[in-house]
């Protein structure tokens, strides 16, 4: 069968090395390219930096955006950056070039009220190309927003809602384990925390994606971010946490309307974390709880969600898309073009 879904994929870091990998398995995706300004990726074989075992593929990673760019693929698979206006020109970048987005950047999960003026940018320049972006992932883009939703389809009245994501990053990969702060002195955590570099990033924009799904009028979205403190020694693969030091990260993000309450989001993410899980409540008519035992994985739910939504934004109306916009099911590795 031939592949005519042709596709680049636009940085890959560990997120889309994970991508890559998943997107070779379907029949229907031809991947013609792929972009990363890392000497030590460019210029070398795809399949060989993603450590495929049926590697070389032929296709050689390319610091040139432009160039690969210009190859007019379907979609670009873009996962650079969490922030927003640091990936702006990237995704315009590929906009102008006809292709549509599909990127991991969580800030673009749902950027309407932290970046106005941007998603307009963007939504306009899409529709004047005649293409759709999406920012997509396991979390925002799945557990703490479209599965809220999903859910909420079978309520007759949603009075709030409360999703908690409890993470034991023991097995996670090394940068994971750096971001969330395991190992750290608390007056270490603390100061990576004031400086932007120790955070989940997404919360908010899951609070926003849900209150609106919801009709909940949210005017005030908090968040906090604590460390989480070791009692009792934890080693993993990469390093070791002593009792007293921060194994991870407790954040809470709150939703209030007119000073009520109405979204509760909460994820524990740290090593040593007895066991994973997720849970998502709705109060309202009925009542509804649904906790997913061992949680949902990150890396591996994240390329999938991404790729899964692959056929949805290149099917969705042009202009800026959001999680809750799109229908969002399995691609089978089978699947005709």
């Amino acid at each position: 069968m031939k592949k005519n879904i042709r596709v680049v994929q636009y940085g890959v870091g560990p997120i889309g090395a994970g991508i890559v990998r998943l997107m070779r398995e379907k029949k229907a995706l031809e991947i013609i390219g792929a972009i990363d300004k890392d000497p030590a990726k460019a210029g070398k074989d795809l399949g060989e930096v993603v450590g495929a075992p049926d590697a070389p593929w032929g296709v050689i990673v390319s610091g040139d955006a432009g160039k690969i760019l210009g190859q007019k693929a379907d979609v670009v698979i873009h996962t650079t950056s969490s922030y927003l206006p640091n990936v702006v020109d990237q995704l315009m970048e590929c906009i102008e070039a006809g292709s549509c987005v599909v990127s991991t950047c969580e800030e673009l999960a749902y950027p309407f009220r932290k970046h106005p003026q941007i998603s307009a940018r963007l939504d306009a320049e899409a529709k004047d190309w005649g293409v759709a972006l999406v920012g997509t992932g396991v979390n925002p883009g799945f557990v703490m927003d479209k599965l809220v939703l999903t859910l909420a389809a079978v309520s007759q009245r949603v009075d709030s809602a409360r999703a908690i994501r409890i993470v034991d990053a023991s097995n996670r990969r090394l940068p994971l384990q750096k971001k969330i702060g395991a190992g750290m002195t608390v007056e270490e955590f603390g100061a990576q925390v004031a400086a932007g570099v120790i955070k989940h990033h997404g919360l908010p924009e899951s609070i926003a994606m849900v209150a609106d799904g919801l009709g909940f009028a949210v005017d005030d979205i908090t968040e906090t971010i604590q460390p989480v403190v070791a009692h009792a020694p934890v080693k993993t693969e990469f390093l070791e946490v002593a009792p007293g030091q921060a194994a991870g990260v407790h954040q809470i993000a709150r939703g209030f309307a007119n000073g009520v309450e109405k979204i509760y989001m909460e994820l524990q993410m740290y090593v040593g974390a007895p066991e994973s899980s997720d849970t998502v409540e709705l109060a309202g008519n009925p009542d509804i709880k649904l906790t997913v035992p061992g949680g949902t994985h990150g890396d591996v739910a994240t390329a999938s969600v991404v790729v899964n939504c692959i056929p949805a934004i290149l099917a969705a109306p042009a202009g800026l898309r959001t999680s809750r916009d799109l229908p969002m099911c399995f691609f089978p590795p089978s699947a005709k073009p």
